[in-house]
């Protein structure tokens, strides 16, 4: 029982250890954001260079992963509500998931921002190699100003004041 204890306890400091330190990210703030062009669940393409002048959120989950399911109803409510509109962009990209799984989720879930497909880590591996939920604000300027990994509350309290900060 207490090696089971240790152990649990191990992987949760483990856990809260990576997502401070971004492990797995391959861009830092200030860098860049990768140039990628996606195509959402309803046909429309996003490119990333087409969104200079806003600030956008880059957010990558998979429908299999528990915080992912816990953070995206959070998004949908507390940052897409409040904050879409021309100065504000947005997209959630299904790692390895392809359109019609996206498609069936999304039928049940009922999310209302813009959601697209990476079947192949395409646009991901442009940003990180592990881990999910990832967040990515991008400023006007198109640089990353902001990144998270994992959800709690904490961090969707910095991305609002993030995004509201740069708008």
């Amino acid at each position: 029982m207490k090696k089971l204890l240790f152990a649990l306890i191990a992987l949760i400091a483990t856990t809260n250890l990576i997502a401070e330190n971004h492990q797995g990210s391959l861009l830092k703030e200030g860098d860049q954001v990768p140039a990628f062009t996606i195509k959402t669940l309803d046909g429309e393409e996003v490119a990333i260079e087409k969104l200079k002048g806003k600030v956008v959120l880059i957010n990558f989950f998979a429908t299999w992963c528990g915080p992912c399911m816990k953070e995206l109803p959070e998004v949908e409510a507390k940052l897409w509500t409040k904050f879409k509109g021309e100065k504000f962009a947005m997209v959630s990209i299904g790692r390895e998931h392809t359109k019609e799984e996206l498609l069936k989720w999304n039928k049940k879930k009922g999310f209302t921002f813009p959601i697209a497909p990476d079947p192949k880590r395409e646009v991901y591996s442009k940003f990180a190699s592990q881990y999910i939920p990832r967040n990515f604000i991008v400023d006007k300027s198109g640089k990353i100003i902001w990144q998270g990994v994992g959800f709690d509350q904490k961090e969707l309290e910095q991305m609002i004041k993030v995004i509201e900060s740069n708008l």
